[in-house]
């Protein structure tokens, strides 16, 4: 009764949040995409960590620890750099920018004919292509839980059920994961209604309320879903009979060779080939990919705050709790889970070894979890579900109404303004039009982890075009335009041509950023009066000294702003990733009857010591500087 009620309470508060959020939102597209641009930094990063705390992640940590260890998860670990970098870099200029959109930066940044074509395209590819991609793999992973738990062919009277059931079969797709013995048609309808409940909440109150009612909702089931995954990971450590138990029970099941692999951070007796391909994915996925600079829902919910320092606070305080809270929380559930559900070596030599470990995260909650425990679990993976599910549409919806409907065709080819109203309206109907192509595309998923490897293949080399334009003064339009077309034409060819994950993403990084420098070097700059104004308006750092000099600066200043801006985010860097290290070293220690405590403390202090180094610079006033 009680899980009941939570539930209740939680899309109550939705509900009323959206609601109340409609009178608002409904003014104006800046009210609806940026909550009147009034976002406190503390708001911003939570509904960020909201928003990656997704129902597909915590799969997706188990997923990796059972068939690669801790090792593997630097994968996830190593996008802390691109946070950070937001925070110390690009957080500001993006406020700085004043765009609606990260797409409509491009006629902000660029000149000519090209500008707009690319905002379109951009609109496009982000707001539809990779946008549907990741809608698509979260709710992949909400069948993980849907299957197990909403059991519609035993709620529903039997007529009902069997309508539904011939009208979902009809539809020719099968919504169905490897997690129960059901019936295939059977869990396929019960998967198909609990998919389209779920995101018809979502919808009720992200499409109503816009951004500043999906904040509102995510920061609360931020805390949610923080507190039900810290109730599994406390309650399971309990069932194994402690850390130290659990330790001495997985070096037991799987021997201490496997065991201290599966429980260290750092390569062990991998091969140089493994680590060469580890070393690339690592190297490349934080930086060739599309929020290399924040572009997306991160440089919205930074355009969104009220100045420049909350903007990099947010950033700021996402970075750490993504890398450093959640990592701490699903290691342990993740490693545990291994105790409760022991793998065998034929099991790992499984085709599907990937999902099945996957499921094993909400095979843990039904099984092993009292009811109580249970309920807020669900409770938690619902939140976030919703979380990401609605800072995915409120963003795509973004480019469809602001610059496809709004720009392209009104002003562009009708040559007329869109009403204020008219753009929420479109906004909304955008929305619910992405929804519908994410649940096509999820029918068709067999894994988490293959989405994810699709996602970055589509992503890859993406990055430097994204980093060039606020860094370098010679970037140009046809920069971007190439990386996303050898990233469009590249990826599908190299999915069914190369095999292994790294030489998709080496081969695909590869082709577009040659493109990338071939274009910025060779291809007519852009009019020095766009960049001009750019710069007057941004500030950038880096490659700057002509523009720097025609509004004068002192030729050396952007390149001055890059090494300092440089700087945070290496001493930043260093004293998240040694928190991590550390904190896991005390938790987990890889070798049994170890002590892990001097080294980790030691870590933990180095750390903590480097905080006033990079925290001044990031707490600093807002700059001055504006157009």
């Amino acid at each position: 009764m009680i899980d009941f009620v939570l539930l209740l309470l939680f899309v109550a508060y939705a509900v009323a949040s959206g609601l109340h959020a409609r009178k608002q939102a409904s003014r104006n597209a800046e009210e609806y995409f940026l909550a009147g641009r009034s976002l406190r930094g503390w708001q911003a990063g939570c509904s960020m960590a909201a928003t990656q705390f997704a129902a597909d992640t915590p799969l997706l940590v188990t997923g990796l620890i059972a068939t690669g260890g801790l090792f593997m998860l630097w994968r996830l670990w190593i996008y802390g750099l691109a946070f950070l970098a937001m925070a110390a870099i690009f957080a500001a200029l993006w406020h700085r920018s004043g765009v609606l959109t990260d797409a409509a930066l491009a006629e902000q940044r660029y000149s000519g004919r090209g500008a707009l074509a690319l905002r379109s395209i951009k609109a496009l590819y982000f707001g539809t292509l990779v946008n549907c991609i990741v809608l698509a793999m979260v709710l992949a992973a909400t069948l993980r839980i849907t299957e197990q738990f909403l059991l519609w062919h035993e709620w529903l009277p039997g007529s009902w059920y069997e309508a539904w059931r011939t009208a979902a079969d009809a539809l020719g797709m099968r919504f169905v994961s490897p997690v129960t013995t059901l019936d295939p048609s059977i869990a396929s309808a019960n998967n198909l209604l609990s998919l389209l409940a779920i995101l018809a909440f979502t919808a009720l109150y992200s499409l109503t309320g816009g951004l500043r009612s999906v904040v509102r909702t995510d920061v609360v089931q931020l805390a949610v879903a923080l507190a039900g995954t810290l109730a599994y990971a406390v309650v399971l450590i309990v069932q194994t009979g402690g850390i130290g138990e659990m330790l001495a029970r997985l070096h037991d099941l799987y021997g201490s060779v496997r065991a201290s692999a599966l429980l260290s951070m750092a390569p062990s007796g991998a091969d140089r080939e493994t680590l060469l391909a580890f070393g690339v994915l690592i190297g490349l996925q934080w930086f060739y990919q599309m929020n290399s600079d924040g572009t997306g829902y991160l440089a919205q919910r930074a355009i969104a705050c009220r100045d420049e320092r909350e903007a990099r606070l947010a950033c700021l305080g996402f970075a750490w709790l993504q890398i450093v809270l959640r990592s701490a929380i699903w290691v342990l559930i993740g490693v545990a889970l291994l105790v409760a559900f022991p793998a065998t070596p034929a099991d790992a030599q499984s085709a599907s070894f990937a999902a099945t470990r996957e499921s094993s995260f909400v095979t843990g909650i039904d099984v092993l979890l009292p009811p109580g425990v249970r309920g807020l679990m669900l409770i938690a993976m619902l939140a976030a579900l919703t979380s990401t599910v609605d800072t995915h549409l409120n963003w795509g919806a973004a480019y469809w109404s602001h610059d496809l409907y709004g720009r392209l065709l009104c002003e562009r080819l009708l040559g007329r303004t869109p009403s204020r109203r008219e753009e929420v309206l479109v906004g909304r109907i955008a929305g619910a039009l992405i929804l519908v192509l994410a649940l096509v595309l999820a029918a068709h998923l067999d894994s988490i982890a293959e989405a994810w490897s699709i996602s970055l293949i589509f992503g890859a080399g993406i990055g430097p075009a994204l980093v060039a334009r606020w860094l370098w003064e010679r970037a140009n339009v046809w920069c971007e335009l190439v990386a996303m077309l050898a990233s469009l034409v590249a990826a599908p060819l190299v999915l069914y041509g190369l095999d292994a994950d790294w030489q998709r993403m080496a081969a695909v990084a590869s082709v577009s950023t040659l493109a990338v420098w071939l274009a910025g070097r060779y291809a007519p700059p852009e009019r020095p009066d766009t960049l001009d104004a750019f710069y007057r308006r941004v500030h950038p750092p880096g490659w700057w000294a002509a523009a720097a000099a025609r509004c004068g600066e002192s030729p050396r200043a952007p390149l001055i702003r890059l090494r300092q801006d440089l700087a945070t985010l290496a001493l930043a860097a260093a004293s998240l990733f040694l928190t991590l290290w550390s904190l896991l070293r005390l938790l987990l220690p890889p070798d049994p009857g170890a002590t892990g405590w001097l080294p980790g403390l030691l870590g933990l202090a180095l750390a903590f010591a480097l905080v006033p180094l990079w925290w001044r610079p990031l707490a600093a006033a807002p700059d001055t500087v504006r157009a």
